[in-house]
């Protein structure tokens, strides 16, 4: 769990992706994170299902001064776990995921579109990024992004020798052994498509889909090990165990800061970028103010400015990077927002059935298949 009051905080996408597991072994599902000092009343007119580390009170102040106190927040472990209990009745107002996540909830019914005049600070989020495929159809915004970043390959610059900047550097035979990739498969298996030039990497036919799984199996051999947690790979790294590895953009901030001689790659191919925001339930039991208030906070610019400055994670307001030190952004990965956004390949909606066969050849692959 972030302690997100000590100063800058590395965040660990391990909230993000595990904290189901870590919970499952004490039997809960989720949890709700209480607000001290919140009454019952503002707790009441808004339920959040959102991420580990997305419930500090300094991502929403601006809601906090209108209404006194936070909303009710619970936590899910991912996408999939926030999916499920939703669709299984679980009833909150508000629901933060990743974008490519909101088809099955757009398209079950069970979303109601967001009318963005009533976001004050919505005229500052970027377009590159409100505009992306799914979040809005048919003149409707189903998601209002708020966070984003990317994924890369992260290197030893004292150990590697490079030509070019490349995800082929994952399949260097030259570091066999000291390589590694993540046990996920957005994060493996879509690098590995953008490493072939495979033109749309989220809807690949079965002939490309095999090139990959071929490109795995080779990558398999050179592996270290699949990595599942941050600090994990982190200490990988540190120990020169790893030399190169495919992680998130907060552990080349943490490896830094610990001065660690590591190097957050740029790829020809492009970073593996990522976006999410929120989504509104249709049958929501809070009120529907509190949810546009909620919102607006979390687009604030001085929400944008805690978050970079304090996670390492970029945000969707364009006015947050000019309260930002040039310093912190080129730390961060981001020194230029349109440079990341024109040259990322962003994770997006895939059709389910395409997206289980991607699951089921990683899976294969892992399993020496």
């Amino acid at each position: 769990m972030l302690n997100a009051m000590a100063g800058r905080v590395q965040p660990r996408r391990i909230g993000r992706r595990t904290v189901l597991q870590l919970l499952g072994s004490t039997g809960l599902a989720f949890v709700s994170i209480p607000i001290l000092g919140r009454d019952a009343l503002a707790a009441d007119d808004l339920l959040v299902f959102d991420w580990a580390g997305y419930d500090v009170p300094e991502l929403h102040q601006d809601y906090i001064k209108k209404y006194g106190a936070s909303p009710t927040i619970a936590l899910f472990g991912d996408d999939e776990e926030a999916y499920l209990k939703v669709s299984g009745g679980y009833e909150v107002d508000l629901v933060h995921p990743t974008s490519y996540a909101i088809a099955r909830y757009r398209d079950g019914g069970l979303l109601k579109p967001i009318d963005t005049s009533r976001l004050s600070n919505w005229p500052d989020v970027m377009p590159q990024l409100a505009n992306r495929p799914g979040m809005s159809t048919d003149g409707n915004q189903w998601l209002v992004p708020c966070g984003w970043g990317y994924n890369s390959v992260l290197y030893r610059s004292d150990m590697v020798e490079i030509e070019e900047e490349s995800w082929g550097l994952l399949f260097d035979e030259r570091y066999a052994g000291r390589l590694s990739v993540a046990g996920e498969m957005d994060g493996t298996v879509i690098p590995a498509a953008m490493t072939l030039g495979i033109p749309d990497p989220f809807n690949m036919s079965d002939d490309e889909l095999a090139q990959v799984a071929d490109l795995l199996r080779k990558q398999r051999a050179l592996n270290r090990f699949y990595w599942t947690d941050p600090t994990e790979i982190e200490q990988a790294i540190a120990s020169g165990e790893v030399v190169a590895a495919y992680t998130w953009a907060a552990s080349a901030s943490t490896l830094k800061s610990q001065g660690i001689p590591v190097k957050y790659m740029t790829p020809k191919e492009g970073v593996l970028g990522w976006i999410d925001g929120f989504i509104m339930l249709k049958d929501g039991p809070g009120k529907e103010q509190n949810a546009y208030d909620y919102i607006d906070a979390w687009l604030a610019p001085e929400t944008g400015q805690w978050m970079i400055e304090n996670y390492g994670y970029a945000h969707s307001n364009a006015k947050a990077f000019t309260m930002v030190s040039q310093e912190r952004l080129d730390e961060i990965g981001i020194p230029s927002t349109d440079e990341v956004l024109s040259k990322g390949v962003f994770l997006q909606e895939m059709d389910p059935q395409v997206r289980q066969k991607y699951i089921e050849m990683f899976e294969a692959v892992k399993a020496g298949q």
